[in-house]
């Protein structure tokens, strides 16, 4: 009998005197209460600044900022405005009662009560804020191609080979034609569109040359995907590279300017045929054998040069209707364009380099582009700048895109001859 009544006795101190001794703890631990939230809030403001600048530091990085990083911060900035506010308005209110000699006993109640809870917040939010990083390196973008002056016979390729990419049972596309024609411009293109249209979970594009390099193709298309070899060797490269590539459900590859076949396995590159059904690849070539018949390619696309009038409007764009507003200059501008065979890159970097310049100059590279070899005007430019009374009239810009285009132009007919 005696137990039972202690038992009562303990229950109805827990339900009555307890939360007495709690209420009246508020009042007389009240400036500890305001203390420890101060501290608190001291605490999380050096978390918070902690975390802001491995932030900054991120961004600056061309990293992106973990979405559970960037709620938090916004979650410590509210509540640390709150807190503060909080903290200055006690100590206002404090100051107004005679530096404390009168304090108001509900107030002091209150106002510890909600320091107190107010430092629980804190110290949850910042054990929530334990981060191991805050960032990450996203896979790196294709660059934006120029866009194409929306010449026709540049969209017409631009569709079909398009349309070859959505079609399911072809998973090799080849793009062939002359040497500066605009292939590289074309696919690159090509992959902005098939990015855009969400045709492929990835798209990533990689440069070949003459000599690959199948160490460097490797890190272009890992560079792309945000992935980071850890293996020496290119075998190791090749079968991490394989891997990642087969995680990918669907994926566009773009290899551009191969001379010769192109071991893919060496690489790393998935057969799409046998190893990975969602892998399609788009290669470009200024040779239709190599495309066909030494990779395998199922539908091949002819890139040909530019007519003259759409070669006429690439070049009046890229030099500026205010330059060649003049009639005299706009007859040599003609001339010029014609000359360079209908090659966009040709083109492009012939008007560019005459921009803004003056008759003398259009004149003078005319007359330049007329010339049988690239040897002579060459030298001559170069020897112009050493001339301080003819200085002015030629700089290295337009004898570097005068020899490029002669070269690009010469290029031309040898590839048409064969």
């Amino acid at each position: 009998m005696v137990e039972i009544v202690i038992a009562v006795a303990v229950q109805v101190s827990e339900y009555l005197v307890d939360p007495v001794v709690r209420q009246l703890g508020y009042l007389f631990y009240y400036r500890t209460n305001i203390k420890d939230l101060s501290e608190k809030v001291e605490q999380l403001k050096d978390a918070r600044d902690r975390h802001q600048h491995s932030v900054d530091e991120a961004k600056r990085n061309g990293h992106v900022i973990f979405d559970d990083v960037s709620k938090w911060l916004t979650r410590a900035d509210g509540f640390i405005q709150d807190a503060s506010k909080f903290l200055e308005d006690e100590k206002a209110a404090r100051n107004s009662c005679f530096n404390g000699l009168c304090p108001n006993l509900k107030s002091r109640y209150q106002l510890s009560r909600a320091a107190r809870k107010k430092a629980g917040v804190a110290v949850q939010i910042h054990g929530d804020g334990h981060f191991e990083t805050v960032s990450y390196l996203p896979p790196l973008q294709q660059i934006r191609s120029s866009p194409s002056e929306a010449l026709p016979s540049r969209l017409v390729a631009l569709n079909e080979v398009m349309e070859a990419l959505r079609e399911v049972n072809v998973n090799k596309i080849g793009v062939w034609g002359l040497g500066g024609v605009g292939k590289s411009t074309l696919v690159k293109q090509v992959a902005e569109q098939a990015a855009q249209e969400k045709l492929f979970d990835k798209v990533v594009m990689a440069s070949v040359l003459q000599t690959p390099d199948y160490k460097e193709i490797q890190q272009q298309i890992a560079d792309k995907l945000g992935m980071k070899f850890e293996e020496l060797s290119e075998k190791g490269r090749a079968n991490r590279l394989h891997q990642r590539i087969k995680d990918e459900k669907t994926i566009l590859i773009v290899l551009d300017d191969l001379w010769a076949e192109l071991d893919l396995d060496k690489i790393g590159i998935p057969s799409p045929a046998h190893h990975h059904k969602g892998c399609k690849l788009l290669l470009t070539s200024r040779n239709k054998d190599v495309l066909s018949n030494q990779m395998g390619t199922q539908k091949e696309f002819l890139l040909q040069h530019l007519q003259e009038d759409e070669a006429w409007v690439l070049f009046k764009n890229r030099a500026g209707d205010d330059t060649i507003e003049n009639p005299e200059l706009q007859q040599i501008a003609i001339e010029v364009a014609k000359l360079l065979a209908g090659l966009p890159l040709a083109l492009l970097t012939v008007a560019t380099t005459l921009k803004n310049k003056s008759l003398p100059i259009w004149r003078d590279a005319l007359q330049r582009l007329k010339r049988p070899g690239p040897a002579l005007w060459v030298q001559e430019a170069y020897e112009t700048l050493s001339d301080p009374h003819r200085r002015a009239l030629y700089d290295r810009d337009l004898a570097m895109g005068l020899h490029f285009a002669f070269s690009a132009r010469k290029v031309y007919h040898r590839d048409e001859l064969n």
